[in-house]
């Protein structure tokens, strides 16, 4: 199925006008009917029956105005045959018996503004979906200005198995209406199924944090790839698997984004112990090469300035003593000799 642009002049008000005038014209001919009808004017029952068949038949053409905002569009059917889009904002007159059709029109997701934030607002909303569903039904127009479609947290694992909770917000748009209406049952339920299923495949690639003899790319070759680290690509990834998936259903995905990542709350405190004491190896290692260093340079400068001459042993013992000086977790409290060197 292919968009076709609706064709048609923006002739709503002149036709709003003469079906007021031709309910002006009803009414007076009623009225005069009546009086003639009352004086015996043959004449005058013709004119109250016509009166009355053009005002009970009038208002038809009502139905065939509608009304456009900029980036609105309406799909239009003919006796179930697809005639057309409008695009353009404007008031125009269609075939009266042409009828709008939008799946999506009720349909209410986690997207710009379709519910509020809070719980209660959401129950007082979900109470009044049935309400609402008559509103939509009437409009049936299709949104075509960008959205943004956040599907909440998932629990998803990783590439090593461990389970991380991730979040996305997609930014999306209708590009081709009649394929958002005909070739799916409802473009809105469809996006929030494929974005769930690709941001599933995408996160079953990356390991959470950098991680040895992990291939993210596909080509072999290990590499330091993972979610934390490499959101940008993860996410440019996630919008083209998107896309790869709702091209059928005329949408175009314009951004997504990681909004919340983090390990699931019942390995949580687990892997941030791990991250401490990965943490504190590397702190200790940096200690330990510049305690060493330390030594090192100490060594040099009295041996090139002869200040003391110590034999291996003393240089051992002096080593050791610096080290645990310079390596120690508290401040060191050195016991002072006032006697002879040795």
């Amino acid at each position: 199925m292919k968009e076709k642009i609706y064709t048609t002049k923006k002739r709503g008000m002149l036709v709003l006008l003469l079906v007021l005038a031709v309910y002006v014209v009803s009414i007076l001919a009623i009225i005069f009917g009546a009086i003639a009808s009352d004086a015996g004017i043959s004449a005058g029952i013709v004119l109250l029956v016509v009166g009355i068949v053009v005002a009970a038949l009038a208002w038809i053409p009502l139905c065939g105005l509608k009304i456009l905002k900029p980036q609105e569009a309406l799909v239009l059917t003919l006796f179930g045959n697809y005639i057309g889009t409008i695009r353009e904002p404007g008031f125009y007159f269609v075939n009266p018996f042409c009828s709008a059709v939008n799946p999506a029109a009720a349909t209410k997701l986690a997207q710009s503004g379709d519910l509020p934030g809070n719980s209660q607002a959401n129950a007082a909303a979900a109470l009044n979906v049935n309400l609402n569903a008559g509103a939509e039904a009437m409009g049936k127009k299709i949104s075509l200005k960008a959205m943004t479609l956040s599907n909440g947290r998932q629990k998803i694992n990783d590439c090593l198995g461990n389970p991380v909770e991730i979040g996305i917000a997609v930014i999306w748009r209708v590009t081709d209406t009649a394929k958002a209406v005909f070739n799916v049952d409802n473009y809105k339920e469809y996006l929030s199924l494929q974005c769930d299923s690709a941001l599933r495949n995408i996160v079953r690639i990356y390991p959470y944090d950098v991680a040895t003899n992990v291939d993210t790319t596909g080509d072999g070759q290990a590499d330091e790839g993972s979610l934390r680290g490499s959101a940008e690509i993860v996410a440019q990834r996630i919008k083209d698997e998107i896309q790869s998936k709702v091209n059928d259903a005329g949408l175009e995905i314009m951004e997504a984004r990681i909004t919340y990542l983090a390990y699931a709350p019942e390995i949580a405190s687990v892997m941030l112990q791990r991250q401490q004491a990965s943490a504190i190896i590397d702190a200790r290692k940096m200690i330990v090469d510049g305690a060493v260093g330390m030594v090192e340079m100490a060594l040099e400068r009295l041996d090139e300035k002869q200040t003391v001459q110590l034999d291996e042993e003393r240089k051992a013992a002096m080593v050791s003593n610096l080290l645990v000086v310079l390596c120690g977790n508290h401040d060191a409290q050195p016991i002072v000799n006032s006697g002879s060197l040795y």
